[in-house]
């Protein structure tokens, strides 16, 4: 079955098929380094990259860039309370994102571009749109003028006339319709700016990425993604942008995902509920964060609360529990034929439900259940007196990569949990040798929340996962 996914633009479900076959050019837009990610912005980094992955799971070789907004005014204003220069700001808060997300699985990009790194292509973006007749300038500030393109309002599905009953000159704009946006800022005293034909300055926020497109990927993309927030104005204006100027469709797919409650209510500053991403994975596995992320489908809403996340924690110890539990049943098992095939077939039925899932606008929240039946089978088989190594290794290669597709990387957790059981139980050895029972029966307790349990016997302690 071929992949189906869900397009903005259209808002249908629509064949993928690449501008290319067999490649895949993707951007998403990244995160404004001013300070830690949220958990609102590690859900887009999280669903993107298993976007990505599941399409090269399918064969795809997938060009996947993802930017860093380095100059900004609310990267100016952070950099002025903290006493420090821009770069040393951005360059921090970059750092900082790329090691939040790297704990979260989300593989490196092919590209990252910075806005900063990008200075010269946008300024002579900006100055093709206004030889164009699409962009003008005034005393330093360039303006995109939005009734100039035809289909201005396709992507948010608003009119130009509604969009221009909601649109307000600010104090200060030199625009001469409130539609019109800014593509170049000239530089306040003191700001950090760059020289153009117009005068010194920075870019406009959605000039950027257009830029950024062009450079790393081209006039035309297969899919342009982000946050559900970001498809008006930014969305829209980078189409209005990109294909004023190259004449051509800018993004085929466009991908969103849906916004995060915070116990059932919207997150946002005003309430004071954000929550910072690196401090969920100093408190939690960030595999179970990942895995609670991919719970629901990536254009709901998704109800983010300690239990619920306490929820996916004791389902993905499940599943690892019995990939480990085949693991260690793999030593005594035998090449069987005695209904082995009858098994096999059973498990290739489960990659296929679970492609279908997938294909389906990478639905990984019905592609979780397809993995919670396959541990169940998994289980029900391991309770056979006699296995076969062959149907053994089917389930562990079904999981592994169900998982993998997920960006759950079982062979990591598994060398780290055997080794900090057998450390664990030294120390319990140990302990009753000092007949520290107390402390014994503390890592017996410990290893039992784990679903490890113990056995002693006269030829020492044996484990198995329970």
């Amino acid at each position: 079955m071929s992949i189906k996914l869900y397009n903005t633009l259209t808002r249908e479900k629509e064949l993928f098929q690449p501008l290319e076959e067999g490649k895949v050019s993707m951007y998403v837009c990244g995160p404004t380094v001013y300070n830690y990610i949220h958990i609102g912005n590690a859900r887009p980094a999280i669903v993107f990259d298993t976007v990505r992955r599941y399409l090269e799971y399918k064969g795809y070789h997938v060009d996947y860039v993802l930017n860093f907004t380095d100059v900004d005014d609310k990267i100016i204003k952070a950099a002025q309370d903290l006493g420090e220069e821009i770069p040393e700001v951005s360059n921090r808060f970059i750092d900082a994102y790329l090691e939040d997300v790297g704990a979260l699985g989300v593989k490196k990009a092919t590209h990252n571009p910075r806005v900063t790194d990008t200075m010269d292509d946008i300024i002579d973006f900006i100055a093709k749109l206004i030889e164009k007749d699409y962009a003008y300038a005034v005393d330093g500030d360039v303006y995109f003028k939005p009734r100039a393109f035809d289909g201005y309002g396709k992507l948010s599905h608003q009119s130009i006339d509604e969009l221009r009953s909601g649109a307000r000159i600010q104090i200060g704009e030199k625009k001469s319709d409130p539609l019109d946006f800014a593509l170049w800022k000239s530089a306040k005293p003191g700001e950090i700016a760059w020289e153009t034909p117009w005068g010194k300055g920075r870019p406009g926020w959605h000039i950027e990425c257009s830029a950024m497109v062009k450079k790393y990927l081209g006039d035309t993309i297969d899919i342009h993604a982000g946050g559900q927030d970001l498809t008006f104005p930014h969305h829209e204006n980078e189409i209005a942008q990109s294909e004023a100027m190259t004449g051509k469709t800018f993004a085929r797919y466009w991908m969103h995902n849906g916004y995060i409650n915070i116990d059932n209510e919207k997150m946002s500053k005003s309430l004071g509920n954000f929550v910072l991403t690196r401090d969920l994975i100093d408190q939690h596995d960030p595999q179970v964060l990942r895995f609670f992320m991919l719970s629901v489908h990536y254009r709901n809403p998704i109800n983010f609360s300690e239990e619920l996340l306490e929820g996916a924690k004791n389902s993905l110890e499940r599943m690892k529990t019995a990939y480990f539990n085949l693991e260690h049943r793999k030593a005594s098992s035998m090449n069987l034929d005695n209904e082995t095939d009858q098994w096999l077939e059973k498990i290739a039925e489960f990659k296929k439900l679970f492609e279908s899932e997938m294909d389906d606008d990478f639905n990984t929240a019905n592609a979780i259940s397809v993995l919670f039946d396959v541990t169940k089978e998994a289980n029900v088989y391991l309770q056979s007196k006699q296995t076969s190594s062959k149907v053994i290794e089917a389930f562990q290669e079904a999981i592994e990569a169900f998982l993998g597709v997920l960006g759950i990387n079982l062979k990591k957790h598994e060398e780290l949990l055997d080794d900090d059981i057998e450390a664990l139980i030294q120390e319990r050895i140990e302990a009753r040798r000092n007949r520290d029972f107390s402390r014994a029966d503390e890592i017996r307790d410990e290893l039992k929340r784990k679903s490890i349990i113990l056995e002693d016997t006269p030829q020492g302690t044996r484990w198995k996962r329970g």
